[in-house]
């Protein structure tokens, strides 16, 4: 009984329902832009901006737009206060990069140059390019690129800072100011040659004893003597003489 019922209720093979959910229409597309009325076109038409030409080409003047400047840290300003200070104090300020150098090579560096009385320093590009663009020192900005410390000592010693560099090849010499005069690497070669200040005096003051001591030797001999090289000084110079002493110089050839 209760499977025949079961097979009456169930639907046969091939049996569609009798109501279908079918879908009439397409999607409602709202990207259409709306027409516009002609009265509204025209008006918007005649009302629409129309700027006047520059007289002027743009660029021509500087932007009014004030720019806002960035107001600098107090740690900034206080290194800003020592780079002052090191540039009146030192008379030599050594720009070097740094390339990939490890602490232990930085402290013997430090140890070799301290005994020549030559300090390192570090300080951060953007704070020492702030402080030379604003100085006397403006063209040595373009040094501080990259990882760069400086030497610095109260009297130029290129001489053994060269000396000491030769031993550290990771650092490189990028240019340095001795005494308000910015040098480059070539430049800081040649004035390491040059003599010292006490032996560039010795020379001077040699050669002015030997000029006083010629001069000396030569008015304390005989007055006729003196007047026979004074004669022979003029003949010398006069143009009559000159005829002569060349016809003979000619002869001798």
């Amino acid at each position: 009984m209760a499977a025949t019922l079961c097979l009456r209720l169930l639907p046969q093979q091939g049996w569609l329902p009798l109501t279908q959910s079918v879908r009439h229409g397409s999607k409602a597309v709202t990207r259409h832009r709306k027409p516009v009325h002609i009265l509204r076109q025209k008006l918007m038409a005649v009302t629409k901006y129309i700027p006047p030409t520059r007289l002027v080409p743009p660029g021509a003047y500087p932007s009014q737009t004030s720019r806002v400047q960035e107001q600098e840290s107090p740690f900034a300003l206080i290194l800003k206060k020592a780079l002052q200070k090191l540039f009146q104090e030192c008379r030599m300020l050594a720009v070097v990069q740094n390339s990939a150098s490890n602490a232990e090579d930085m402290m013997m560096l430090k140890y070799r140059l301290h005994k020549h009385g030559i300090r390192v320093k570090f300080f951060p590009n953007k704070v020492v390019r702030s402080f030379l663009n604003d100085s006397v020192y403006s063209n040595m900005a373009p040094l501080f690129s990259g990882p760069t410390v400086m030497f610095v000592s109260e009297e130029p010693k290129v001489k053994e800072m060269l000396k000491t560099l030769r031993s550290s090849p990771q650092m490189t010499l990028l240019g340095a100011c001795i005494d308000d005069t910015l040098l480059s690497v070539d430049g800081l070669v040649s004035y390491s040659k040059l003599p010292s200040v006490s032996v560039a005096q010795g020379q001077l003051v040699s050669g002015l004893t030997m000029l006083t001591s010629h001069t000396a030797s030569l008015l304390q001999r005989h007055p006729a003597y003196l007047s026979a090289l004074l004669q022979q000084h003029v003949k010398q110079l006069s143009p009559d003489a000159a005829g002569p002493a060349a016809a003979a110089e000619e002869e001798a050839t």
